[in-house]
C-alpha cells in the first residue's frame, strides 16, 4: 500500500480533469516511489451510498470485495462506497463550526 501524499478531495474548476473525474487523490507508488495522481468518480452523477439496494449493486458490479492497492482508482471509488462513513468523511473534510455573526 503507498502512502497517501494528499487527498482525496474534488477537482475543482480550471483544474486538469474538471468535468471528466469527480475527485483526486495523490498517492506514493511504492513500487517507484514516485507521486502517482488518481482521479476517479463520475461528475456528473451523485453518490447515492445511503440507500442500501444501490450501494449493494455498485459493490458488486466493481468487485469491491478486493478493490487492490490504494494506487487505482478502482480502491478509491469502493472506499467512497463503504457502509458508515459519509462521503465527507472519506474525503477528509471536516465539519465547518458556526459562527454567530455580531
Amino acid at each position: 500500500m503507498g502512502k497517501v501524499v494528499s487527498g482525496p478531495r474534488r477537482i475543482r474548476k480550471g483544474e486538469a480533469g474538471y468535468g471528466k473525474k469527480k475527485f483526486v487523490v495523490v498517492v506514493k507508488n511504492p513500487k517507484t516511489g514516485n507521486n502517482k495522481t488518481v482521479k476517479f468518480g463520475d461528475p456528473n452523477l451523485k453518490i447515492k451510498r445511503n440507500i442500501d439496494s444501490r450501494r449493494k449493486s455498485f459493490r458488486a458490479r466493481h468487485g469491491c470485495d478486493n478493490p487492490g492497492p490504494n494506487t487505482s482508482a478502482k480502491y478509491w471509488s469502493c472506499k467512497t462506497w463503504e457502509k458508515g462513513k459519509t462521503v465527507g468523511q472519506v474525503m477528509g473534510r471536516k465539519k465547518k463550526k458556526k459562527t454567530r455573526r455580531k
